[in-house]
């Protein structure tokens, strides 16, 4: 059934079309216009912002420092606060042990996919695999892309009785997903101690003191002296093109559902959301970089190689923290070499990772490294196999020659790296991560900050767990709107005949809304990517069904108020007025159709290039 209905939304069955006197009118719909100039402008804003900063960087490079570095931890202290690291040591070993364990299990069962997402009007497959855990009914948006989360099995849900969460996962994924659940908790406890400041750095190496001596000095030099420093000579075109792969990287980590950013240092602030946080998904992320035929160097500061551009996480509740779970891992690769020569090997708690099945991280020579772009992401990005770029600082020759092999000791980590947006006065930073290790971004710095996490030299998964602003994301609300405009249908009992309840245009304006949302938000979403979970996971699949027939029922409304206009006994005024009505919707309906046409036939074309 639900096939069917698919093959009705990619055009297998006649689309409702405008009369031929309605589409002359066409030009008088601003619907477009409007939307597009607010995103025009907010795009040209964006990149008149990043001109300035590229003109005044020229060729050179803004410093940034490491644990290594001198005066490190009065950076953190004062310009990026926000950032909180828990140490592995910080969690109980047990919890550890279920964690990594259940996420080789998604790996093992292929739950980690790439997705498919849209920038600057064109799809890109992300390099990192992804899969939504999170309270059941709740999605997650990025670059016009929703995430359909796979119902995390807690102690609450199982309790209540819920029999379709509780059957829609094998035994062996219920299991996985309870794990999560489980560090969802934790997380949701221990974040309120970082809200409150207590943060630990395990990398201060007793140099608090000098730090601050050294960094009183920079501070003390002129401006001009300290905002950058050179990084040796690059060439005009090399320059070009990453400050272009920059520009693209952070748009896909900026906008959020197309329309572009709405994060930046000047944009007001947002009081926090009260009472103890409740982190309601977790995006988890899985990379492997020595699968990756390119990882493009970082090109602002030299930090290494990204996994994931600069972004702040989007779609988020304003203000909400965020929670990260670490884990290096051996990668797919030398897990069957190992059991090859150890047959039948396998460890506890993430000790050696499964093996036999595909993770469907596949290969990437090109693609997004999006985030949320979730992470956004939005999503969280990683990256970070230096070559000879080194984190800037001062010091004498003896402590550089330490520094450099700290520099490189940290490289081979994956870490986590911060800049403040728009400024390129203020040194960025960088934060290793060690396996097992978590990190937390509280108060504003999400807002005010963008991070990228650059990648080590083994495979590594994260545990992104987030706020998400679930006010029109979830399958209660959506439900919600139906039942609004199923309103507005009436059904004779007697005789079966449907009509229209109300001819309002403000009534029917809403109907036809809800159709447009239901069909371009939800169905074309599920059945464009988010239907390949159904094999692991069905919870999705009856709600989806049922979003079809509704969608068929607005179908026949539309229909129903075409034949109103087109009859000549209505009276003439409220005929125009219904006309415009559907007008706007039509039009709105006809191009959303053709671009989810287009993207169908680049996701055919791209999955046949694969095949070859």
């Amino acid at each position: 059934m639900c096939h069917g209905a698919f093959k009705i939304l990619n055009g297998k069955r006649r689309e409702l079309q405008l009369p031929r006197h309605f589409l002359l009118k066409s030009r008088l719909c601003k619907h477009y216009s409007r939307n597009m100039k607010r995103s025009d402008d907010s795009e040209r804003e964006k990149r008149r912002k990043r001109r300035r900063l590229l003109q005044e960087l020229g060729d050179q490079r803004i410093p940034f420092l490491s644990p290594s570095d001198p005066g490190f931890q009065q950076l953190w202290e004062s310009s990026y606060s926000g950032l909180a690291l828990r140490p592995s040591s910080a969690l109980p070993q047990s919890l550890h042990e279920r964690v990594q364990s259940a996420l080789f299990t998604l790996r093992r069962r292929g739950c980690l996919l790439r997705d498919l997402v849209r920038v600057r009007d064109r799809d890109v497959f992300t390099s990192v695999s992804r899969a939504l855990l999170g309270q059941p009914g709740c999605t997650y948006r990025y670059l016009d892309t929703r995430l359909f989360a796979i119902p995390w099995h807690s102690k609450e849900v199982e309790e209540s009785g819920q029999a379709n969460t509780v059957a829609c996962c094998d035994p062996d994924l219920s299991d996985a997903c309870r794990a999560l659940w489980e560090l969802n908790s934790f997380f949701c406890q221990d974040i309120q101690h970082a809200r409150a400041g207590d943060r630990d750095c395990k990398h201060r190496e007793g140099k608090e003191s000098k730090n601050r001596e050294i960094e009183r000095e920079i501070q003390e030099q002129p401006k001009e002296e300290v905002k950058v420093s050179i990084c040796g000579k690059e060439q005009g075109e090399e320059r070009k093109k990453e400050d272009e792969e920059m520009e693209k990287e952070e748009e896909e980590g900026d906008l959020d559902t197309g329309q572009g950013c709405s994060h930046s240092v000047s944009s007001p602030p947002h009081k926090p959301p009260p009472g103890p946080i409740s982190f309601n998904i977790t995006l988890l992320n899985y990379m492997d970089p020595t699968s990756m035929s390119q990882l493009k160097e970082e090109p602002y500061y030299g930090m290494g190689k990204m996994a994931v551009g600069w972004h702040h996480d989007e779609n988020l509740v304003p203000l909400s923290p965020v929670a990260v779970y670490s884990y290096s891992c051996p990668s797919e690769k030398d897990t069957v070499e190992g059991d090859t020569t150890k047959a039948g090997t396998t460890g506890k708690g993430g000790e050696v990772a499964p093996v036999g099945e595909t993770s469907g991280a596949g290969p990437s020579g090109s693609g997004a490294e999006g985030g949320d772009q979730g992470e956004g992401d939005s999503g969280e990005g990683e990256s970070g196999e230096g070559e000879s770029s080194t984190a800037t600082g001062s010091g004498d020759a003896g402590e550089a020659a330490d520094a450099g092999e700290a520099g490189n000791g940290e490289r081979a980590c994956w870490r986590v790296g911060l800049k403040v947006a728009w400024d390129i006065h203020t040194p960025g930073l960088t934060l290793p991560l060690q396996s097992g290790d978590c990190y937390y971004m509280t108060d504003d710095l999400n807002r005010t900050h963008q991070h990228c996490v650059l990648a080590g030299d083994t495979a590594r998964f994260s545990s992104t767990h987030r706020v998400a602003q679930c006010s029109a994301g979830t399958l209660d609300y959506i439900k919600k709107r139906c039942t609004e405009a199923l309103a507005n249908l009436h059904m004779d009992p007697e005789t079966g005949v449907k009509s229209l309840r109300s001819l309002q245009p403000v009534t029917l304006q809403n109907c036809e809304e809800i159709h447009n949302e239901v069909e371009f938000e939800w169905l074309r979403q599920y059945w464009f990517q988010g239907r390949r979970f159904a094999r692991f996971c069905c919870w999705w699949s009856a709600p989806m069904e049922q979003l079809e027939k509704n969608w068929r029922q607005m179908e026949v409304m539309t229909q129903l108020l075409l034949g109103v206009v087109e009859d000549e006994s209505t009276v003439q005024e409220n005929r125009r007025d219904m006309a415009e009505t559907l007008l706007t919707a039509l039009s709105d309906r006809q191009q959303h159709r053709q671009t989810w046409r287009d993207r169908n036939a680049q996701l055919q074309c791209r999955r046949g290039q694969n095949r070859c």
